[in-house]
């Protein structure tokens, strides 16, 4: 705990898993930590709505059983009673059929492939798991490592779909790196007996991160949503001063979690253009959720991958397979998710247009789907949901120190060689945090 004469403030900006994090870790070395939320709730990506008077993720979420940061953290702040894991289905429609992919048995019936590249195709995870050292995947592609690993009937049957249907244009850029670490943390989640099982939290998402936050404002945190740092005050060379509408705070240490090309807005007055660049230089895909409560179920698989290259949604996801209906007052809850670019058609798309879109997509998939069986539907949208993750992205990382001294940076853009997620956006804002206060710790002169 700081024992100095003063007692430091840091501002954290950002009010997403990374930043709560952050200032928890902060608030408990008893450091003065302000946090704040552009938006009027805490949560960035893993934010939340209203739901029949539950709380469900504006973008679907769930964590996995061997994510060690968010158990640490939840034990941390005494919410561990709140974690669930439940058995989950995992499929894909190819082919116009769903097939299940949940067993290893599930794999041997995968029609669309022969028996000899069936076999390939199940023994990938286990050849994944063998890989020592990621950084040797660091310059080939996605598409060149997996067609080593499987062969091309199986990558362009399975694989190159999918990758297309997540990246679109960037596709064929995107690093081996990037689907090793897919195929090792979700192969990674499954029993013994190759059981797929998921977490999520009594309550939703919102519970934990409301459990956080009252953890940091028990340690005399300050979180203020609906204020946004609109620009520093720099003095001799360091940050001072937060500037916000609602006033200045003044600042010893500024931790800033949002997108990169976000945070070289702030950054632009006081630091060179070099700098800026390397910023920018990493690509985002948005991210358009389209949120559906049915009064009936679709399927009994939780996680639908689609393989058709003319689908418009890389996945659906029927949340009621992971967290019950009952939650939800008994409606069937359904994403349907896609990433893009923000200038694509079906991004610019108001909800009821994007509903209209979905609706025969939704029936080809599940024929005996009726649009009667639709409650409601919500859309939600992210405009830098997911970094582009291509070859040598460790080149192209950013430190979490910046030019401007004082100001510090964790973003999901820096989660490498893993991919986002909760579990590593608490780890992240952690490790920063660490460094932030080792700094102000520092004596002077």
């Amino acid at each position: 705990m700081y024992q100095g004469p003063h007692k430091p403030q840091v501002v954290v900006i950002g009010a997403g898993f990374t930043g709560l994090a952050a200032a928890f870790e902060l608030a408990r070395r008893g450091i003065a930590v302000t946090v704040l939320e552009k938006d009027n709730d805490i949560g960035g990506l893993a934010g939340s709505f209203d739901l029949n008077g539950q709380r469900l993720e504006k973008f679907y979420h769930h964590w996995f059983n061997h994510d060690k940061f968010v158990i640490d953290l939840a034990r941390d702040i005494r919410f561990e009673d709140s974690l669930v894991c439940r058995p989950t289905q995992t499929g894909i429609y190819i082919a116009n059929r769903i097939f299940k992919l949940a067993k290893p048995l599930d794999v041997l019936r995968f029609s669309p492939l022969s028996w000899k590249n069936r076999l390939r195709l199940g023994t990938l995870v286990l050849k994944a798991r063998k890989v020592s050292n990621w950084k040797k995947l660091e310059s080939i592609t996605a598409e060149q490592w997996l067609t080593t690993l499987c062969g091309r009937r199986v990558y362009s049957t399975v694989w190159e779909p999918l990758l297309r249907g997540k990246f679109g244009p960037y596709a064929s850029e995107i690093s081996a790196v990037w689907f090793w670490n897919k195929l090792v943390m979700r192969g990674g989640s499954r029993s013994k007996a190759g059981q797929e099982t998921l977490g999520y939290f009594r309550g939703g998402f919102s519970a934990f991160l409301e459990a956080i936050a009252d953890a940091i404002t028990s340690a005399d945190g300050v979180i203020c949503t609906g204020v946004s740092a609109d620009a520093l005050v720099v003095r001799d060379g360091r940050v001072a001063t937060v500037e916000t509408r609602q006033g200045p705070i003044n600042a010893d240490a500024v931790l800033a979690t949002g997108s990169l090309p976000g945070i070289a807005t702030l950054l632009e007055p006081h630091v060179s253009g070099q700098y800026l660049a390397t910023l920018r230089r990493v690509r985002y895909l948005a991210n358009l959720c389209l949120v559906i409560e049915l009064s009936q179920s679709l399927s009994d698989i939780y996680w639908l991958n689609v393989g058709e290259p003319d689908f418009p949604f890389v996945g659906l996801i029927e949340h009621t397979n992971l967290e019950p209906t009952e939650s939800y007052g008994g409606r069937h809850i359904v994403y349907l998710s896609k990433y893009l670019t923000q200038d694509a058609e079906l991004y610019r798309m108001s909800k009821d247009q994007a509903f209209e879109f979905s609706l025969p997509y939704l029936k080809r998939v599940f024929p005996n789907f009726q649009r009667s069986w639709v409650q409601r539907c919500h859309l939600w949208k992210a405009d830098c949901a997911q970094p582009i993750v291509e070859r040598h992205y460790s080149r192209l990382v950013p430190a979490h120190e910046t030019p401007l001294k004082g100001f510090y940076i964790a973003t999901m853009a820096q989660i490498y060689p893993e991919d986002r997620g909760t579990n590593y956006a608490i780890r992240l804002g952690q490790m920063v945090a660490g460094k932030v206060a080792a700094q102000i710790d520092r004596p002077k002169g």
